[in-house]
């Protein structure tokens, strides 16, 4: 009979290891038996059409879904953090006690600090709606590691951003991943983003786990490149969507 589950958080883990997590919505199955495990470290992208339940298995690993359900294994870190589409940032507050919700006010010079890995030095006081979108979501990933987290959740993070933002957020997510170095899961519906960013990509077909491939790219990762163009290739066919993209 299948328990539910209820995440096991182990502060000596810093990978992730899941063994048949299901969910399902009334009659349909949403997730069906996943088994991942991500190495510690690792850059991992999820893919998938919309309602595959890439969001699903995200917010399952975060411990915002008691309704999983399995009869095998969830380890996740206790330092987990999550970054949405949208910045979820607390309007009546300014920049810097963003930062720092939920951490301790000793976190102070560290919350500064990662404000400046995001380039925003001395917008401490501004507020939430003085900021660009892009602004936004950089103040939301500087909350997401001020605590150094083991496991970094990302899902959709720039997604309602434009294209020239979302090429200069690629650039800082890189940098700020190289700096902290926790374990990553990004949601994307985007393939060029997957190849980019991650060192893994996984493609989420009707609630199973359908195509799991290396990104074994070296230097800049190009889109114009053969290489970069093959992955490419290699998702958009587990994708459905080859054709029409050629």
């Amino acid at each position: 009979m299948a328990t539910h589950y209820r995440g096991v958080s182990e502060t000596e883990v810093t990978g992730v290891e899941v063994r048949s997590l299901t969910r399902k919505f009334g009659d349909r199955t949403v997730l069906d038996s996943i088994d991942l495990t991500i190495a510690p470290g690792q850059f991992v992208a999820l893919l998938g059409r919309s309602g595959s339940g890439k969001s699903t298995l995200l917010r399952a690993l975060a411990g915002l879904d008691y309704d999983v359900e399995g009869d095998g294994t969830l380890r996740i870190p206790a330092k987990t953090s999550v970054v949405f589409q949208d910045s979820r940032l607390l309007p009546w507050q300014r920049v810097l006690p963003n930062v720092l919700y939920g951490q301790p006010r000793t976190r102070r010079a560290a919350a500064e600090r990662v404000l400046a890995e995001v380039g925003l030095a001395g917008r401490e006081r501004a507020w939430p709606r003085e900021l660009s979108g892009g602004e936004q979501q950089r103040v939301s990933l500087a909350r997401s590691l001020v605590g150094e987290p083991d496991l970094l959740l990302a899902d959709e993070p720039f997604g309602a951003l434009d294209a020239l933002t979302r090429i200069k957020m690629h650039a800082l997510l890189r940098d700020l991943i190289s700096r902290h170095r926790p374990t990553v899961l990004l949601v994307t519906h985007d393939v060029d983003e997957a190849v980019a960013l991650a060192d893994r990509v996984i493609v989420l077909d009707d609630g199973r786990l359908s195509l799991d491939i290396p990104v074994e790219l070296s230097g800049e990762r190009d889109p114009s490149l053969p290489a970069f163009g093959r992955i490419r290739h290699t998702l958009l066919t587990a994708l459905g969507v080859a054709d029409r993209a050629a």
